[in-house]
């Protein structure tokens, strides 16, 4: 019981240390990212094809002020990655080139899903909901809305796409084997439904497919490449012979 709590304190001090450095980071690059915030909603709006509105005086200059914070965090998402890898694998001796493994695959995985959203799901998305439209019934959508609907979406499918690596640091940790990941595929299943259904703009299948079979993808990717670095807990992939595992 000792160790677990050891482990979680040193990942406390690692993280604290490393968030004031984070946060100092961010709001260094909002600031200039708020100039250019005018021109991330002009390419957002492309997708929505309507006028936006706003409500509040103050409306238009927060819609701004959450773009140039989403700018911010998109653009240093590698040194976010860099901050919880160092200090969530600190513990466990996940440290050095494999430390930096970890950071290049999280980053790359968030984004692709970043753009996959941007691509494919929120054209769809937006398409679907606004066809309701009709002579009697018009869109009026707010900027600040619309500003939370599309950051939120995009970073949502950025983070839910690095499922492999969270699967391959569990079972490098050992807390989660490759065999309990293949055990429990249905559980799996339903948990990247809900996620599907609740990420995506609309809960019809079509849209929540965009989302769910890639997941469901990344999930069964996750369990071949634990095995293929030997990281379950026999130690060997499906043939027998070792699989080169990270480097240290």
């Amino acid at each position: 019981m000792a160790e677990p709590l050891k482990s979680f304190a040193l990942f406390l001090l690692e993280l604290r240390s490393s968030l004031k450095i984070l946060g100092i980071s961010i709001a260094a690059v909002t600031l200039p990212a708020f100039f250019l915030a005018g021109r991330l909603l002009a390419v957002f709006q492309e997708h929505l094809g309507e006028k936006l509105y706003f409500f509040s005086v103050a409306g238009p200059f927060l819609a701004h002020v959450k773009l140039g914070f989403f700018a911010a965090l998109y653009v240093l998402m590698p040194l976010c990655m860099h901050v919880l890898w160092k200090a969530a694998g600190k513990p466990f001796g996940v440290t050095g080139t494999k430390l930096l493994w970890f950071v290049i695959a999280t980053c790359i995985l968030f984004y692709s899903g970043t753009v996959f959203c941007y691509m494919v799901t929120l054209p769809f998305g937006i398409q679907f909901l606004l066809s309701f439209q009709s002579q009697d019934l018009q869109a009026v959508i707010s900027i600040s809305r619309f500003v939370n609907f599309v950051t939120l979406f995009i970073l949502g499918f950025g983070l839910v796409f690095e499922l492999p690596v969270f699967m391959i640091f569990s079972a490098q940790v050992g807390a989660i084997s490759r065999a309990a990941f293949a055990r429990n595929r249905r559980y799996a299943v339903l948990v990247i439904a809900i996620l599907a259904a609740l990420l995506t703009p609309t809960p019809d299948l079509v849209n929540m497919g965009l989302m769910g079979l890639p997941l469901y993808l990344l999930y069964e990717s996750g369990i071949l490449l634990i095995g293929w670095l030997g990281l379950d807990k026999g130690g060997t992939g499906a043939s027998g012979a070792r699989p080169p595992a990270l480097p240290q």
